[in-house]
């Protein structure tokens, strides 16, 4: 087989760095899914392989130093996603992803979408009366949501902030818990009060609490409200009822905007009843300005080992279900 070679001049020293990791770790990462040498000598990467190969690993190294250059740094969990997304053939452009920032947190750090499945969920809220974001955990799905309900409230687009969730075990088990209504639903509302307050921190949470204008709420609270002039999230939406689901989405009012999130392969619902989110999938799909975004695994941005462990599971499921 003819080796071939390309060379990749970086002037920035810094940045070659922060681009190898430490002990060259990231190049580690591109040498676990490609059979290729990379050498670095005076600042130039030296990639030498077969063609193809060689011309894989030259294109992510390139968008690898598009993402250092812009954010200072490289992730694990980037340098698989970008890996993943060359070898699904997706057209990345990480110039548009890497500036679209969202919001700025309490404390300052800019939160902005990591992959292209959540540049294209943020376009979809921005656009879209209701949003559905479907997909696996570890995709950003409330997380996003959250940070754009905050950057609608800061603009005053929106009066209200509304969250929600259904506790699914609002029965027997429920009773056990130590406290009145609140404090017993408040363990399955913990991830939406986590993302409220790193993004707005906890004081100005608070504050905007006691004004009544940010509730987080289980979802039977909903009922027989019309929720104007508000951007209502409705998390864990695999574990409604389809009597649910219609109920929450027939409380939208004028100047609201909804986003509704959920994973369909994770239903906590007793056997016999059937989740509303996989049923309005089929039932709205057609509606204008109702948006519907799928979740892949290369969509993961937690640890590397997520996105196995997910692969894991479908690939058990889809050998169970044969």
């Amino acid at each position: 087989m003819e080796l071939h070679e390309e060379n990749i001049l970086m002037a920035n020293e810094e940045n070659l760095v922060k681009l190898l990791g430490i002990h060259d770790k990231n190049i580690k990462i591109i040498k676990s899914y490609f059979d290729v040498n990379i050498l670095i000598r005076s600042g130039v990467i030296k990639v030498t392989g077969d063609r193809p190969k060689t011309e894989a690993v030259v294109k992510i190294l390139k968008d690898m130093i598009k993402v250092v250059d812009t954010e200072g740094e490289i992730s694990d969990q980037k340098i698989v996603y970008i890996i993943e997304s060359h070898k699904n053939n997706q057209n990345v452009d990480y110039d548009v992803i890497l500036k679209d920032a969202i919001v700025t947190t309490a404390s300052g750090r800019v939160i902005k979408p990591k992959t292209v499945g959540q540049k294209r969920y943020m376009d979809l809220i921005n656009s879209k009366d209701v949003t559905f974001g479907i997909g696996p955990a570890g995709t950003g799905k409330t997380y996003l949501a959250v940070a754009a309900a905050v950057n609608a409230f800061r603009k005053k687009e929106v009066e209200r902030i509304i969250l929600t969730r259904p506790a699914v075990e609002a029965g027997e088990k429920l009773g056990f818990l130590p406290g009145d209504l609140q404090d017993k639903v408040d363990p399955y509302l913990r991830p939406l009060y986590d993302a409220l307050f790193d993004i707005m921190g906890p004081e100005n949470y608070l504050r905007n609490v006691e004004k009544q204008l940010i509730e987080v709420a289980p979802l039977a609270y909903m009922r027989g409200r019309t929720l104007d002039s508000s951007f209502i999230i409705l998390d864990e939406a695999q574990n409604t009822t389809n009597e649910q689901m219609k109920m929450f989405l027939t409380r939208l009012g004028y100047g609201s905007k909804a986003v509704i999130t959920g994973d369909i392969t994770q239903i906590d619902l007793p056997d016999g009843k059937k989740s509303g989110l996989k049923t309005v999938t089929k039932i709205l799909k057609d509606v204008e300005d109702i948006g519907f975004m799928y979740f892949h695994t290369t969509d993961v941005v937690r640890h590397k080992l997520v996105q196995d462990i997910i692969k894991a599971y479908e690939k058990f499921e889809e050998k169970k279900n044969d």
